[in-house]
């Protein structure tokens, strides 16, 4: 990043905000030393619908990134999310050639591993190894130097939609900005707000976005199994503008400064003042008809969340509980809604393992932003699993043409 190598940007594309955050290294520490976000419009549910807007709101919020840090922004690890992301586990084996296993062998049985049939309008994101398996000696995180006749790896691939995948490459080109990888959120999430503990023992990550909800289960500090829910927060304004008759600007405010989720904690005479459509009358409204909007909305989420868990088969996986992150968290009661549905210990996720801005991120809606930089300072010093060292649009283009030579 013309002569600031040592400077890592994360660019966190959600629906209901886009967050640039810039972070330093030294001495193996990162100094979070630049944040800026701004209102996204051209996003709907994790998924780029209106590319100039996108780049507008990209622009902005990294001009006031480079105001903060004082420096130019060139490249960014960008996060992608939506309903179209899909995860699921694979397994490889290969025969040991020398006497001991070395790095090819890795790379070897990882190939073996993400030999699946994926469609061609589908974009392998991640490729994560849970655990390597030698001679049926199981639970081995680094095979390499290690004798044995037979290695085995469990991995677990995440795929996207090409064309979303391409669209948030494509919206940040214009905007000036190479992209270095895309992560998935849920991933990156996990790198801020999860400690060593808990990604060991077990833990389930939700993080609760604007336009989705990103399931990710951490288990034997490897990713377990990943999932994304096309609802989130604005489903919950939604919900307030239809219930109380109120533009969806004012839904808004009134869900961040009133909102509930538990409908106990409310005393009967409390009012709120809900401004009216089209130039009609404010009203005043009990509060308590808000919290009975938002309940049975969180609960559902939760609901479909738990619903997966145990589609999945992971219900033992999570002994440790689990963290709800994401600026929806924030909602007050999100956490005891959970903690009633999925019947476990739940804490909200917030940013750690930083230095610097601390104060400016403290809060679960930088969550992802802050674990794109965590990612990207980790993968630039072990480049082993680095799968998007070239754009994603001229891979797809070889692929197409390596099938059309096949063919032909």
């Amino acid at each position: 990043m013309q002569g600031q190598e040592n400077i890592v940007v994360g660019l966190d594309i959600g629906t209901t905000k886009i967050c640039a955050v810039v972070g330093e290294l030294s001495h193996g520490k990162i100094n979070i030393i630049g944040i800026g976000t701004h209102p996204s419009i051209g996003l709907r549910k994790g998924v780029v619908v209106n590319i100039e807007s996108t780049v507008d709101s990209i622009k902005k919020a990294v001009e006031e990134a480079e105001l903060m840090a004082g420096c130019e922004i060139s490249s960014v690890y960008a996060g992608i999310a939506g309903g179209h992301i899909t995860g699921f586990n694979s397994r490889g084996i290969v025969a040991i050639k020398g006497s001991e296993i070395t790095e090819q062998d890795v790379e070897r049985v990882i190939d073996a591993a993400r030999a699946v049939a994926i469609p061609m309008d589908r974009e392998v994101i991640h490729v994560l190894p849970q655990e390597y398996i030698v001679d049926d000696e199981p639970g081995i995180q680094n095979p390499i130097g290690m004798a044995g006749v037979r290695l085995e790896a469990k991995i677990h691939i995440v795929t996207g939609a090409v064309t979303s995948a391409h669209n948030i490459v494509k919206c940040a080109n214009r905007s000036g900005l190479d992209v270095c990888d895309i992560v998935l959120e849920s991933l990156a999430s996990g790198e801020a707000v999860l400690t060593d503990e808990e990604k060991d023992l077990g833990t389930g990550l939700i993080d609760l976005g604007g336009g989705t909800t990103d399931l990710a289960i951490f288990s034997g500090n490897n990713i377990k199994h990943t999932f994304v829910l096309a609802l989130g927060g604005n489903n919950l304004t939604n919900d307030i503008a239809i219930g109380f008759r109120a533009p969806q600007a004012e839904a808004e405010k009134i869900k961040t400064r009133f909102g509930t989720c538990l409908t106990d904690n409310i005393s009967a005479d409390e009012t709120i003042e809900v401004p009216g459509m089209g130039g009609r009358e404010p009203r005043k409204l009990p509060r308590q008809i808000l919290a009975e909007i938002l309940q049975p909305r969180t609960e559902e989420i939760f609901t479909l969340i738990n619903r997966e868990i145990f589609r999945a088969g992971m219900e033992s996986m999570i002994p440790s509980g689990v963290v709800v992150t994401g600026g929806s968290s924030l909602l007050d009661g999100v956490t005891d809604i959970a903690e009633s549905v999925f019947n476990l210990p739940t804490r909200l996720g917030k940013p750690r393992g930083i230095s610097g801005l601390v104060d400016v991120v403290n809060n679960p809606m930088y969550a992802t932003g802050v674990g794109l930089v965590l990612y990207g300072a980790k993968t630039r010093s072990s480049k082993k699993f680095r799968i998007r060292d070239n754009n994603i649009f001229n891979r797809v283009m070889s692929r197409m043409k390596r099938w059309f030579q096949e063919v032909v």
